[in-house]
């Protein structure tokens, strides 16, 4: 038989090892809130697992681009949810908002919005016939071309371009809210360097 510890040294055991369990979730607490940086994510995992069965590969731009994979859908969740509040699928954001950033009195010729929104021109006729079903946008001639038309929010349009709007930007801080407002600005000029060639290729 196990000899038995004597009571009082039981509770001071269990005591001491209390105490180590709160000193020990007090400095997990510091370092999460303090030191974010050095917090691994499920892509470091990634990345060291790629170096250890494929050590003759550079995998070094999966640390960027796999990170911006999997924010962006984290993003187009996020994305979803603000326009389901509104009753709005991402596609109809897409469209009701490039009027609402071409200002008063917010309408677009079709080829205007397909180079906005990257769609075909027999996806984009189908998605202004959708919205001019739900009232959304209306149809009206265009006065300098007598065979085209333009493209015109309705005021329902607009208020429901501006509610989903601010519900995507809260959505957005949120993903963003770990970053200072210098640290965002610095990440959003080395996004540009990467996104600016393809936005600007001629033709």
């Amino acid at each position: 038989m196990f000899p038995v510890a004597p009571a009082s040294h039981a509770r001071y055991l269990y005591v001491k090892r209390l105490d180590i369990e709160k000193t020990h979730i007090k400095r997990l607490h510091v370092d999460t809130t303090t030191t974010l940086i050095a917090m691994e994510d499920e892509v470091d995992r990634l990345v060291a697992a790629w170096r250890r069965e494929r050590p003759d590969l550079d995998v070094e731009p999966l640390e960027v681009l796999s990170r911006v994979s999997r924010l962006a859908r984290h993003l187009d969740r996020a994305r979803r949810l603000a326009f389901s509040e509104h009753s709005l699928e991402p596609w109809e954001f897409d469209v009701l908002t490039a009027l609402r950033r071409a200002g008063n009195p917010y309408q677009l010729s079709p080829g205007q919005l397909l180079t906005q929104t990257l769609v075909t021109s027999g996806t984009m006729t189908n998605r202004i016939d959708r919205l001019t079903k739900k009232g959304l946008v209306e149809r009206l001639p265009d006065p300098s071309d007598r065979r085209g038309v333009l493209v015109r929010l309705t005021k329902e349009g607009q208020d429901r371009a501006d509610q989903s709007l601010a519900g995507l930007l809260e959505q957005e801080r949120a993903i963003l809210s770990e970053l200072s407002r210098a640290q965002r600005g610095e990440l959003a000029a080395l996004l540009r360097q990467l996104t600016a060639p393809f936005d600007n290729i001629p033709g």
